[in-house]
């Protein structure tokens, strides 16, 4: 694995992976879905036949973050745990058991002039994901790339290079026995940083970019991308407690979509709590957080309430901590509430706690967020959890797609036409 390279040779390297990728999305384009389903299946198998290389492969990525001083959050991304291997595998397979979305047609309708009118599902092309840490990520693109007709262009982290090539080869393998080309999927192997930007120039063999990773890496990319992006800049997400919610529920709501995972975009990052139940609630968490480490910072109310809470910041309210740090607010009411997302949310995921159907559907309206909930954890915001199989990334833009993006986001419709020697008059 080369290290570092003259940038002319990471270009031409770049563009050499594009146009095996695209060759290969031409065929995967009508690849027969057994055939795409045979392929993620035997993926599954794999990975779950080499635990022992896979896991080899991520200490070794571990003892180097740990020694480059790799942030913890961002080491809890990093490791590959047996759990985690054999999740991999389960969201391959779930995969396999969605409906393929490719050639499904819609909305054929027959138009005056007597021709028929319709949308058929195509893929998208090649994919190009840059993303960092999470070596799982290279397993569910590959997944949901391959079965939505796409090839890829996968670009992970230097942190985790060694645990995604093991993973490619287990892709590799997979594709090539299950007669798929095998530049389908195509992990970088060099960790210069000059090839993400070969990546983001290169429209001519790269249909759309999906980023996951930190804020900065995604406005990089937002910004240097002479191609389409798919992504969410950041997951400020927010529960708040209503007045009319039954406490023992928001406790437990609450806690676990804090505490279930820090590093996470889906995890609540600040908790807005209605001033009449203040007490009852923060009287109640106090104590939980502080037993399972989290710091609190939270408005002057809270303080009074929570006495181990620091006083928040006006940072603190629009800051994505991914660690074991949370910021409270008291709030007088629902509107304060929303006019508190509104502010400080980064439109990725919001819930409310309430026993008030009436609030609950004026936050789920109000709220301009890719997904706002009723008396549930933010946490459950991701593909696995939605049915989607494994997701590729989560989108907070509002053209294409938006929120957990699985199958269906990485595809589009063309229109379709069918005549009888029709023309027009």
């Amino acid at each position: 694995m080369s290290q570092v390279q003259p940038k002319h040779d990471v270009t031409a390297y770049m563009q050499r992976l594009g146009r095996r990728a695209r060759d290969a999305a031409r065929y995967m384009a009508h690849a027969d879905a057994g055939a795409k389903n045979d392929a993620l299946m035997a993926i599954a198998d794999h990975i779950e036949h080499s635990r022992e290389t896979l896991a080899s492969a991520n200490r070794q990525d571990l003892e180097n973050a740990l020694q480059s001083g790799l942030e913890g959050a961002l080491l809890d991304r990093l490791e590959l745990t047996n759990d985690r291997i054999s999740a991999m595998a389960e969201g391959l397979r779930q995969i396999v058991a969605l409906p393929d979305p490719v050639g499904s047609v819609s909305h054929m309708n027959y138009r005056p002039s007597g021709i028929q009118v319709g949308r058929m599902r195509v893929p998208l092309g090649v994919i190009g994901i840059v993303y960092e840490s999470r070596p799982n990520v290279t397993a569910d693109a590959a997944g949901l790339c391959l079965k939505s007709g796409n090839a890829a262009i996968l670009r992970g982290g230097s942190e985790a290079i060694h645990s995604n090539l093991a993973i490619a080869g287990c892709i590799a393998q997979a594709l090539t026995e299950n007669g798929l080309p095998g530049d389908a999927v195509l992990v970088v192997e060099i960790t210069d940083r000059d090839a993400v930007g070969a990546l983001l120039r290169m429209p001519e063999f790269v249909d759309v970019i999906i980023p996951r990773g930190g804020k900065g890496l995604i406005e990089r990319i937002s910004q240097e991308s002479a191609i389409p992006v798919i992504k969410h800049l950041h997951g400020v997400c927010h529960v708040f407690v209503d007045e009319e919610a039954d406490i023992d529920k928001a406790v437990a709501v609450a806690f676990n979509a804090k505490t279930q995972r820090y590093g996470t975009c889906n995890t609540m990052e600040t908790l807005l709590v209605a001033e009449p139940v203040a007490n009852s609630v923060l009287d109640k968490l106090g104590p939980m957080f502080r037993d399972a480490g989290v710091e609190l910072r939270g408005c002057s109310h809270t303080t009074q309430i929570i006495p181990q809470a620091i006083p928040a910041s006006e940072e603190d309210w629009s800051t994505e901590y991914l660690a074991p740090i949370l910021s409270i607010r008291i709030v007088s009411n629902l509107d304060a509430a929303l006019d508190h997302i509104h502010r400080y949310g980064s439109q990725h995921t919001d819930a409310i706690i309430t026993e008030n159907i009436t609030k609950a559907r004026r936050f789920l309206a109000e709220v301009d967020s890719s997904s706002v909930m009723i008396n549930a954890s933010t946490r459950f915001a991701d593909g696995f959890e939605y049915g989607l199989g494994a997701e590729i990334g989560i989108s907070t833009d509002k053209l294409h797609a938006r929120g957990p993006v699985g199958l269906e986001g990485l595809t589009t419709q063309k229109f379709i036409v069918v005549g009888d020697g029709h023309i027009r008059k």
